[in-house]
C-alpha cells in the first residue's frame, strides 16, 4: 500500500516560508506480487497485487478495470482501452505507448517512472498523490482533469494539454514543457519555478496561483506584454 508523505517545501503539505503548500508524494511499498497470467485485459476486471512484466497490452480493452497494488513494467501500451480505470496504490516503469486511452481514469498513490509515451488520453482524468519521474509525455491530453498533489520532475513534456483542468498543489521539477496549454485552467499552489524549461503556448493569463521564478517571468514578458495589449518600443 501507499504510504503519504508530505512535501519537501511545505511540511505536511502545508505553506512554507514561500507560501506555497508543497505536493504530497507517494511513496509505494508494494506486497508480494503475483505474475500476470498472459490474459487478455478484461473490461471492468479486478487485478490485485498483479506484476505485469513486459507484457504486450498493444489494443487491448480494460475500460472500467481496477488496478490496486499492482507493477507494470516495460508494458506496451499502444492504443490500450482504459477508460474509467481505476489505477491504485501502483508503480509504472518503462512502459511505452501512443495513443492510449485514460480518459476520465484515477490515478491515486501512483509512481510512474520513465515512460514514453504519445497522445495519451486523460481528459477529465482524477490524479492525486502521483509522481512522474523522467522519460517523455509527447501531446498529453489532460482537458478537464482534477490535478492534486502531482509531482513532474526530471521529465519532458511536449505541448500537454491542461485547458479546462483544475490544479493544485503541482511541482514541475527539473521538466522541459514545450507549447504548454493553460487555457481555461485554474491554479493552485502550482509551483513552477523548478521547470528547467518553460514553454507556454496559449493560456498564459491563467498562471494567477503559480508561483515563477524572476527568470522565467522575464522570459514570458512578451508573452505576457501581448496578452495585456502592451506594445513595447526601443
Amino acid at each position: 500500500m501507499a504510504r503519504r508523505v508530505t512535501g519537501s517545501t511545505g511540511g505536511s503539505g502545508g505553506p512554507g516560508r514561500t507560501g506555497v503548500r508543497a505536493a504530497r508524494r507517494p511513496e509505494l511499498r508494494l506486497p508480494p506480487l503475483e505474475p500476470y497470467d498472459g490474459a487478455e485485459l478484461r473490461p471492468d476486471g479486478d487485478y490485485d497485487g498483479v506484476e505485469f512484466r513486459e507484457a504486450d497490452l498493444v489494443g487491448q480493452d480494460g475500460a472500467g478495470a481496477r488496478f490496486m497494488d499492482c507493477a507494470l513494467t516495460g508494458c506496451a501500451l499502444d492504443e490500450t482501452r482504459l477508460r474509467r480505470a481505476r489505477i491504485l496504490d501502483t508503480a509504472l516503469t518503462g512502459i511505452r505507448g501512443v495513443g492510449t486511452d485514460l480518459a476520465e481514469a484515477t490515478l491515486r498513490d501512483v509512481e510512474l517512472h520513465d515512460p514514453r509515451l504519445g497522445g495519451t488520453q486523460l481528459h477529465g482524468a482524477v490524479l492525486e498523490r502521483v509522481l512522474i519521474r523522467g522519460g517523455k509525455i509527447d501531446y498529453l491530453n489532460l482537458r478537464t482533469a482534477r490535478l492534486k498533489d502531482v509531482v513532474f520532475e526530471n521529465c519532458v513534456l511536449v505541448e500537454p494539454d491542461f485547458g479546462g483542468a483544475r490544479l493544485e498543489r503541482v511541482e514541475f521539477a527539473g521538466c522541459t514543457l514545450k507549447g504548454a496549454d493553460l487555457s481555461g485552467a485554474t491554479l493552485t499552489d502550482v509551483d513552477l519555478r523548478g521547470a528547467a524549461q518553460l514553454e507556454i503556448a496559449r493560456g498564459v493569463e491563467r498562471l494567477s496561483g503559480a508561483v515563477l521564478s524572476t527568470g522565467q517571468l522575464l522570459d514570458l514578458a512578451p508573452v505576457l506584454a501581448a496578452q495585456l495589449g502592451i506594445r513595447v518600443l526601443d
